[in-house]
């Protein structure tokens, strides 16, 4: 079996206490790394964290929305008092939306609730995360997306943030190039609170039975493969055997694994805007419609 390259590296977890947070958090302290531990419910940030210890590991524990600010901060300064450095920033944090939600029904502090808890979370992990390993020139952050984001899975609030989450990524890969410093995100399918329950299974039924999913989507949306099997993925994104990763976005579900393009646009028409008016309706109606 490979090594991982993780030994002796230090990582801080948002949303390290359910489902795939839980899951990486535990494949991280198996690999050697001293985890810190963060969710929002103290008794499960303080069961996890004795859980690892219990299994010969390190940890310590960190309560709070990572989408809060002051959070991100805690962590960190908990990994460098606690454990002497910060190596690794994972962000799994994340709240399901409203059950039924669309975008005609879900009210502005719901929607807001979205944004905090995704692409806020994601923001201060990579900013207070991205400021430690500049100045160290080196460090991974792996954020949570979704497939969501991609429209396929109705909603509103949650696929818009799991968008930005994309957005934010590429982008600050782009502003991290050359500091020694990566950052990739990983659109999980697995079972957890999130994609389960009775709420859930209408959900996918209903997008099924309006044309939105086909068959083999659907099914595989209910009946995820335990979080474990992406777990592994965003262990080799903070390792060193990703060393040459950065900027991308990765899907994982059971068994499978992609990658996701850079989006480009297709190409329909040009003409010089210099010696020519711009398009007509009638113009853009035989080329678009």
């Amino acid at each position: 079996m490979t090594d991982a390259g993780l030994a002796g590296r230090v990582a801080m977890v948002a949303g390290a206490t359910r489902g795939i947070g839980l899951a990486v958090a535990y494949a991280l302290a198996g690999s050697g790394v001293s985890v810190v531990v963060n969710g929002r419910d103290e008794a499960a940030v303080t069961a996890t964290v004795d859980e690892i210890v219990g299994g010969g590991g390190y940890a310590v524990g960190v309560c709070g929305a990572a989408g809060q600010a002051g959070v991100a901060e805690k962590m960190a300064d908990a990994a460098l008092s606690g454990f002497g450095a910060l190596d690794i920033a994972i962000n799994c944090a994340g709240i399901a939306e409203p059950a039924g939600s669309t975008v005609l029904t879900i009210t502005e502090d719901e929607f807001r609730e979205q944004v905090d808890a995704h692409l806020m979370s994601a923001f201060h992990i990579t900013q207070v995360a991205g400021r430690v390993f500049a100045e160290q020139n080196s460090g991974s952050i792996v954020l949570t997306g979704s497939a969501a984001s991609l429209g396929t899975f109705g909603g509103s609030g949650y696929p818009a943030a799991k968008g930005g989450v994309n957005a934010l990524a590429l982008a600050a890969a782009g502003d991290l190039t050359g500091l020694g410093v990566r950052i990739n995100v990983v659109m999980p399918g697995a079972r957890s609170r999130l994609s389960s329950g009775d709420d859930y299974v209408r959900h996918i039924h209903s997008l099924h039975e309006r044309g939105i999913l086909d068959d083999y989507t659907r099914d595989a949306a209910l009946d995820p493969a335990p979080p474990e099997y992406v777990a592994a993925l965003y262990e080799f994104l903070a390792g060193d055997l990703s060393s040459g990763i950065t900027g991308q976005i990765f899907t994982a579900a059971g068994g499978f694994i992609g990658r996701y393009d850079p989006q480009q646009p297709t190409f329909i028409a040009y003409r010089d805007h210099k010696d020519t008016a711009p398009y007509s309706m009638a113009e853009l109606a035989e080329m678009l419609g």
